[in-house]
């Protein structure tokens, strides 16, 4: 494929997870944008600029990589960009109700917009920012979870 797409999340911290479907959008697009959300709905670990610098010591190997920030509607980022394809991941089947319904209002919103969805490789169908937020509260080794830089800011943070 080519065109652009943007891949959209909290990102409190990034995984592998989301590393694995950043690396395998930005084979299959031209660009892929990470758009960090405020979302100040959330209680989250990492501020916002805090999140924004992980990813990017994350993502640098990849040209085609962006990231931003954003706050507000996805709509109106996806707009403001000039894109209609949004990346999502799906790790299991309670994903899949949730990411239909934001699918399926982002699509209601702006009939322009499709959503892909891809599924993580099968080691990291269980990595999840939260669960890297509580195994490192609890004092346990983030390794196989993020990547040494996010779990070096990590383990600050307990």
């Amino acid at each position: 494929m080519s065109g652009s797409i943007i891949y959209p999340g909290t990102f409190d911290p990034i995984t592998y997870g989301h590393i694995d479907l950043i690396e395998r959008g930005s084979r299959l697009f031209s660009k892929v944008i990470v758009a960090i959300s405020a979302n100040n709905q959330k209680n989250t670990l990492f501020s916002l600029a805090q999140r924004e610098e992980l990813i990017r010591q994350v993502v640098a190997k990849y040209p085609n990589v962006e990231v931003c920030t954003f706050s507000g509607l996805l709509v109106d980022l996806v707009s403001d960009k000039k894109i209609t394809m949004i990346l999502r991941g799906l790790r299991a089947i309670s994903d899949f109700e949730y990411e239909l319904q934001l699918a399926g209002i982002n699509r209601m919103m702006d009939p322009q917009i499709e959503t892909v969805f891809l599924t993580p490789s099968e080691k990291y169908a269980y990595v999840s920012a939260s669960m890297a937020r509580e195994i490192a509260s609890l004092g346990g080794d983030t390794s196989l979870l993020v990547p040494q830089v996010v779990s070096e800011a990590l383990k600050k943070k307990f």
